[in-house]
């Protein structure tokens, strides 16, 4: 899709949402917008699958949206296996909405479709994936329409409206369409909804840095993580930067918050990563974490919630989790970051990478985190700190930190950048440019100094320093103050005060002769 297309495009579905909502919170609406997108996109995905297998048998007039629902139910189950769901011809997208207007139980006709998509997957391999996904798409709610009059009204256009999209015809790739699509919607609404927003996903350009920082020098990984995946934006981002089929076993994360997994699995799904390439868990990832009997990751990225509370020392398990233990200490209760940082060491292969997006403060405090920041660098799992422009995220201007770590280093120092210049100004917010990545990226590879930018700091100088990863301390920053000289100024002052005084006996001259000429 041309860029300029894509612009278009994004602003149509910007103003349709917007058009849409009504009086309906934006951020509460996202629901129905994206979960429209998401029941056309399987309904588009099904078909082709199924009418590209029938074209390769040798029936060339097939079409799968034509067929009677009593005759689709021939090979149900092995398309359930293959594709994680099924939907009858009936319950497709184009049909539901070419009869919506003419139908009074609108809001009922797709809580059943929604209900049989669900259920399709139950006793299958893919039903934990797909059980839930339709959740927060309530049809039924009074903030979308008073009466179920009302409420179908808005159905009926939302229907439409996604429908007329030019999404392209899936056969002809248009994966990427409704995957962009739903990137630029969360992106909009996370930048709409503030504080909230920022918490569940993560701007594309710090994803696609963070991305690129965990595979330089490799063309293929095996399996991506991420403890704290919100939407699945970063995770995603491998699939941009290496082609998706280079993350051989998969992507796989955990998000506390129900309705941010469900995103996350919808995004996943709309990126076409079928059911059985990703493995997106529910749940606490430091007080519950699910994927203990996976092997180690090749890959992990995250962007953890700054700051939260958890149990720490008040649950007597967690000091002797095998995620904490080896620090000696555990977390403040009030600042769990360190805590997302050990969870993530544990669950890295030997010779993978892990990039973080960590607080500032986290580089610095004293306690228990200088603790944990010790036992991070006398062990020499700290590959780079990396200090990021303000006024990146949704919600916060604060500066933060990437904090990238290794486990089968070759040497002992650590690189330290300064890229709080990097960015370009879009709108109210910075943002990472091309060039700004590629910047970043290529000191972080080359592991060289440059003034004003990056330096590689000895174990010990680290030590000298009480263990502050403080990029601050490491790296001196472009003074960009003009010097002055007090005698110039001083003489200039001087000459404009001689120059105030000729001018001020000149107007009295002025004066005095209008006077004389007057009288």
């Amino acid at each position: 899709m041309a860029s300029t297309d894509r612009a278009e495009l994004h602003k149509t579905i910007w103003k349709i949402a917007n058009d849409l909502r009504g009086s309906v919170d934006g951020w509460d609406f996202k629901q129905y917008v994206l979960g429209t997108l998401f029941y056309r996109f399987i309904s588009e995905n099904l078909t082709n699958y199924l009418n590209e297998h029938q074209h390769k048998a040798g029936i060339k007039n097939f079409d799968y949206a034509k067929l009677s629902d009593k005759d689709a139910k021939f090979g149900r189950k092995e398309t359930v296996l293959e594709k994680g769901f099924f939907i009858l011809p009936s319950e497709l997208f184009v049909n539901v909405r070419a009869d919506a207007k003419n139908d009074p139980n609108l809001n009922e006709t797709l809580s059943r479709v929604f209900r049989n998509i669900e259920a399709s997957a139950v006793g299958s391999p893919s039903e934990l994936d797909i059980k839930g996904l339709f959740d927060d798409m309530d049809v039924n709610s009074n903030k979308i329409g008073g009466t179920v009059i009302k409420r179908n009204e808005l159905l009926v256009k939302l229907l439409d409206s996604v429908g007329e999209l030019q999404l392209g015809n899936y056969a002809d790739n248009s994966i990427d369409a409704f995957g962009d699509a739903y990137e630029y919607l969360m992106t909009m609404y996370a930048s709409s909804a503030g504080k909230s927003g920022g918490e569940f996903f993560t701007p594309q350009e710090v994803s696609e840095l963070l991305a690129k920082i965990t595979v330089v020098g490799k063309k293929k990984v095996n399996r991506v993580y991420d403890p704290a995946c919100g939407s699945g934006s970063l995770l995603l981002q491998f699939a941009k930067v290496l082609g998706k089929n280079n993350v051989t076993d998969g992507f796989f994360g955990q998000e506390i918050n129900i309705t941010t997994y469900n995103l996350c699995r919808i995004n996943m799904f709309l990126h076409d990563i079928n059911y059985e390439k990703f493995d997106i868990a529910h749940g606490d990832t430091l007080t519950d974490p699910v994927h203990w009997d996976d092997q180690p990751f090749d890959a992990i990225v995250s962007n953890p919630p700054y700051s939260i509370k958890w149990d720490g020392d008040d649950n007597p398990l967690m000091i002797n989790d095998p995620r904490f233990s080896p620090a000696g200490v555990l977390a403040p209760k009030s600042k769990a970051d360190l805590a997302f940082t050990m969870h993530i060491l544990k669950w890295l292969a030997t010779n993978g990478t892990a990039a973080i997006v960590e607080f500032p403060g986290v580089m610095y405090r004293g306690g228990a985190e200088q603790k944990i920041r010790k036992y991070l660098i006398d062990n020499n799992f700290v590959d780079s700190v990396i200090q990021l422009p303000p006024d990146l995220f949704f919600g916060t201007g604060i500066q933060t930190y990437i904090l990238v770590l290794r486990k089968s280093k070759r040497d002992n120092t650590v690189s330290f950048i300064n890229a709080e210049r990097e960015f370009v100004r879009q709108g109210n917010k910075n943002k990472l440019s091309a060039n700004n990545i590629q910047s970043i990226l290529e000191v972080y590879k080359s592991k060289n100094d440059v003034d004003f930018f990056s330096k590689q700091v000895s174990y010990d100088e680290i030590v000298s320093n009480k263990y502050s990863l403080s990029v601050s301390l490491y790296v001196e920053r472009l003074n960009t103050r003009q010097a002055i000289d007090i005698r110039e100024i001083s003489n200039s002052l001087d000459e404009i005060t001689s120059k105030q005084e000729v001018a001020r006996r000149q107007i009295l001259k002025f004066i005095e002769n209008y006077e004389e000429k007057k009288s």
